[in-house]
Protein backbone atom coordinates (compact mmCIF):
# COMPACT_ATOMS: atom_id res chain seq x y z
CA UNK A 1 0.00 0.00 0.00
CA UNK A 2 2.61 2.23 1.20
CA UNK A 3 4.99 1.90 -2.61
CA UNK A 4 1.42 2.35 -4.44
CA UNK A 5 0.72 5.29 -2.58
CA UNK A 6 4.88 6.74 -2.99
CA UNK A 7 4.32 6.10 -6.53
CA UNK A 8 1.14 8.04 -7.50
CA UNK A 9 2.68 10.95 -5.44
CA UNK A 10 5.88 11.53 -7.44
CA UNK A 11 3.61 10.88 -10.60
CA UNK A 12 1.18 13.91 -9.52
CA UNK A 13 4.24 15.77 -8.38
CA UNK A 14 5.71 15.02 -11.77
CA UNK A 15 2.34 15.81 -13.41
CA UNK A 16 2.12 18.64 -11.71
CA UNK A 17 5.69 20.13 -12.35
CA UNK A 18 5.44 19.15 -16.40
CA UNK A 19 1.95 21.86 -16.15
CA UNK A 20 3.34 24.31 -14.49
CA UNK A 21 5.60 24.93 -17.32
CA UNK A 22 3.00 25.70 -19.51
CA UNK A 23 2.76 28.84 -16.91
CA UNK A 24 6.07 30.65 -19.55
CA UNK A 25 3.69 30.19 -22.52
CA UNK A 26 1.04 32.40 -21.13
CA UNK A 27 0.31 35.11 -22.88
CA UNK A 28 -1.81 38.51 -22.75
CA UNK A 29 -4.65 37.56 -24.55
CA UNK A 30 -6.14 40.02 -27.36
CA UNK A 31 -10.04 41.10 -26.36
CA UNK A 32 -12.73 42.30 -28.39
CA UNK A 33 -16.11 42.77 -26.96
CA UNK A 34 -19.35 43.49 -28.87
CA UNK A 35 -22.63 43.97 -28.75
CA UNK A 36 -25.28 41.82 -31.38
CA UNK A 37 -27.70 44.02 -33.65
CA UNK A 38 -30.81 43.59 -32.29
CA UNK A 39 -34.12 43.27 -33.80
CA UNK A 40 -37.64 44.06 -32.23
CA UNK A 41 -40.62 41.20 -33.37
CA UNK A 42 -43.69 42.72 -32.12
CA UNK A 43 -46.96 40.11 -32.15
CA UNK A 44 -50.66 39.63 -31.10
CA UNK A 45 -51.42 36.46 -29.30
CA UNK A 46 -54.48 34.48 -29.57
CA UNK A 47 -55.35 34.12 -25.95
CA UNK A 48 -55.74 37.52 -24.94
CA UNK A 49 -54.19 39.38 -22.42
CA UNK A 50 -53.91 42.72 -20.01
CA UNK A 51 -56.26 45.00 -22.53
CA UNK A 52 -54.01 47.88 -20.55
CA UNK A 53 -50.44 46.25 -20.58
CA UNK A 54 -48.27 44.86 -23.26
CA UNK A 55 -45.26 42.63 -22.51
CA UNK A 56 -41.67 42.60 -23.76
CA UNK A 57 -39.74 39.33 -23.74
CA UNK A 58 -35.54 40.11 -24.35
CA UNK A 59 -33.45 37.63 -25.01
CA UNK A 60 -30.15 38.33 -24.20
CA UNK A 61 -26.78 36.57 -25.54
CA UNK A 62 -23.56 36.11 -23.93
CA UNK A 63 -21.42 34.15 -26.57
CA UNK A 64 -17.33 33.56 -25.75
CA UNK A 65 -14.69 32.82 -28.88
CA UNK A 66 -11.22 31.87 -28.42
CA UNK A 67 -8.49 31.24 -30.16
CA UNK A 68 -5.49 29.72 -28.39
CA UNK A 69 -1.82 29.10 -29.03
CA UNK A 70 -0.85 25.62 -28.89
CA UNK A 71 3.14 24.66 -28.15
CA UNK A 72 4.51 21.18 -28.40
CA UNK A 73 6.71 20.93 -25.38
CA UNK A 74 9.00 17.76 -24.43
CA UNK A 75 5.99 15.57 -22.57
CA UNK A 76 3.19 16.87 -24.32
CA UNK A 77 1.44 20.28 -25.10
CA UNK A 78 0.70 23.57 -23.80
CA UNK A 79 -2.84 25.09 -24.77
CA UNK A 80 -2.94 29.04 -24.22
CA UNK A 81 -5.14 31.42 -24.53
CA UNK A 82 -4.68 33.96 -27.43
CA UNK A 83 -7.84 36.00 -28.45
CA UNK A 84 -11.28 36.00 -27.05
CA UNK A 85 -14.37 37.79 -29.12
CA UNK A 86 -16.84 38.25 -26.86
CA UNK A 87 -20.73 39.09 -27.39
CA UNK A 88 -22.37 40.30 -25.24
CA UNK A 89 -26.05 42.25 -25.07
CA UNK A 90 -29.89 42.04 -26.27
CA UNK A 91 -30.15 40.21 -29.87
CA UNK A 92 -34.08 40.08 -30.14
CA UNK A 93 -37.20 41.86 -28.53
CA UNK A 94 -40.42 40.08 -28.50
CA UNK A 95 -43.18 42.59 -28.06
CA UNK A 96 -47.05 41.02 -27.13
CA UNK A 97 -50.00 43.68 -27.37
CA UNK A 98 -53.45 42.35 -27.16
CA UNK A 99 -55.04 41.02 -29.79
CA UNK A 100 -58.44 43.12 -29.50
CA UNK A 101 -56.39 46.30 -30.21
CA UNK A 102 -56.10 46.23 -33.97
CA UNK A 103 -52.89 47.62 -35.59
CA UNK A 104 -51.88 51.28 -35.56
CA UNK A 105 -55.10 52.17 -33.50
CA UNK A 106 -54.61 54.54 -30.91
CA UNK A 107 -54.52 52.21 -27.56
CA UNK A 108 -51.86 50.29 -29.74
CA UNK A 109 -49.48 52.28 -30.74
CA UNK A 110 -49.88 54.18 -26.71
CA UNK A 111 -49.06 50.34 -25.67
CA UNK A 112 -46.22 49.86 -28.58
CA UNK A 113 -44.72 53.25 -26.98
CA UNK A 114 -44.76 52.04 -23.81
CA UNK A 115 -42.78 48.82 -24.62
CA UNK A 116 -40.49 50.66 -26.68
CA UNK A 117 -39.45 52.77 -23.74
CA UNK A 118 -38.77 49.00 -21.66
CA UNK A 119 -36.84 48.25 -25.02
CA UNK A 120 -34.67 51.04 -24.56
CA UNK A 121 -34.58 50.55 -20.54
CA UNK A 122 -32.79 47.38 -21.26
CA UNK A 123 -30.44 48.58 -24.85
CA UNK A 124 -29.15 50.96 -21.85
CA UNK A 125 -28.19 48.62 -19.26
CA UNK A 126 -25.32 47.52 -21.50
CA UNK A 127 -24.40 50.90 -22.68
CA UNK A 128 -24.11 52.15 -19.29
CA UNK A 129 -21.75 49.33 -17.94
CA UNK A 130 -19.81 48.97 -20.45
CA UNK A 131 -16.96 49.85 -18.14
CA UNK A 132 -17.73 47.04 -15.69
CA UNK A 133 -18.27 45.04 -18.57
CA UNK A 134 -14.89 45.62 -20.23
CA UNK A 135 -13.23 45.08 -16.25
CA UNK A 136 -15.58 41.85 -15.40
CA UNK A 137 -13.98 40.09 -19.03
CA UNK A 138 -10.52 41.20 -18.70
CA UNK A 139 -10.03 40.23 -15.37
CA UNK A 140 -11.72 36.81 -16.13
CA UNK A 141 -9.88 36.41 -19.45
CA UNK A 142 -6.39 37.33 -18.46
CA UNK A 143 -6.59 35.16 -15.00
CA UNK A 144 -6.91 32.34 -17.28
CA UNK A 145 -3.76 29.87 -17.04
CA UNK A 146 -2.57 27.54 -19.67
CA UNK A 147 -3.97 24.25 -20.01
CA UNK A 148 -1.13 21.18 -20.17
CA UNK A 149 -2.04 17.70 -22.18
CA UNK A 150 -0.21 14.65 -22.83
CA UNK A 151 -1.76 13.59 -26.20
CA UNK A 152 -2.75 15.37 -29.01
CA UNK A 153 -6.32 14.10 -28.95
CA UNK A 154 -6.67 16.02 -25.62
CA UNK A 155 -6.44 19.22 -27.19
CA UNK A 156 -9.62 19.93 -28.41
CA UNK A 157 -11.09 19.26 -24.79
CA UNK A 158 -9.16 21.12 -23.32
CA UNK A 159 -9.89 24.47 -25.86
CA UNK A 160 -13.12 23.67 -24.12
CA UNK A 161 -12.27 23.73 -20.74
CA UNK A 162 -10.95 27.04 -21.52
CA UNK A 163 -13.83 28.27 -22.56
CA UNK A 164 -15.66 27.06 -19.66
CA UNK A 165 -13.18 28.52 -17.22
CA UNK A 166 -13.74 31.98 -18.50
CA UNK A 167 -17.82 31.69 -18.95
CA UNK A 168 -17.64 30.07 -15.10
CA UNK A 169 -15.14 32.72 -13.83
CA UNK A 170 -16.80 34.37 -10.86
CA UNK A 171 -16.35 38.02 -12.69
CA UNK A 172 -18.30 36.69 -15.05
CA UNK A 173 -21.21 35.37 -12.90
CA UNK A 174 -21.10 38.37 -11.02
CA UNK A 175 -21.41 40.88 -13.67
CA UNK A 176 -24.22 38.93 -15.44
CA UNK A 177 -25.81 39.17 -12.51
CA UNK A 178 -25.25 42.96 -11.88
CA UNK A 179 -27.03 43.36 -15.32
CA UNK A 180 -29.73 41.30 -14.62
CA UNK A 181 -30.45 43.59 -11.19
CA UNK A 182 -29.74 46.49 -13.39
CA UNK A 183 -32.48 45.40 -15.79
CA UNK A 184 -34.95 45.02 -13.37
CA UNK A 185 -34.63 47.99 -12.03
CA UNK A 186 -34.75 50.01 -15.43
CA UNK A 187 -38.07 48.20 -15.89
CA UNK A 188 -39.35 48.70 -12.64
CA UNK A 189 -38.94 52.88 -13.23
CA UNK A 190 -40.21 52.46 -16.83
CA UNK A 191 -43.64 51.37 -15.10
CA UNK A 192 -43.74 53.96 -12.27
CA UNK A 193 -43.18 56.44 -14.22
CA UNK A 194 -45.94 55.77 -17.43
CA UNK A 195 -49.29 56.35 -15.73
CA UNK A 196 -50.75 55.47 -18.84
CA UNK A 197 -52.05 58.79 -19.83
CA UNK A 198 -51.69 58.35 -23.21
CA UNK A 199 -53.79 54.76 -23.42
CA UNK A 200 -56.57 56.30 -21.01
CA UNK A 201 -57.23 58.77 -23.48
CA UNK A 202 -57.80 55.72 -26.10
CA UNK A 203 -60.81 55.07 -24.15
CA UNK A 204 -62.66 58.31 -23.75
Amino acid sequence: MFKKSLVLFVTLISFAAVADDCLDYKLTPTINISTPIWQKTVVQPLKHMDVLHGNVIATMVDEFEITTDITSIEDGFCIALKNVDVTIGYSDFLVQIDISHKPNSCAYNAILSHEDQHIRAYLSVIDDNEKLLNESVSSAVNSITPIFVKNESEIESAIDKLNDKIQNHPDIILLKQQLKADEEIRNKHVDENDKNDTLKKCFE
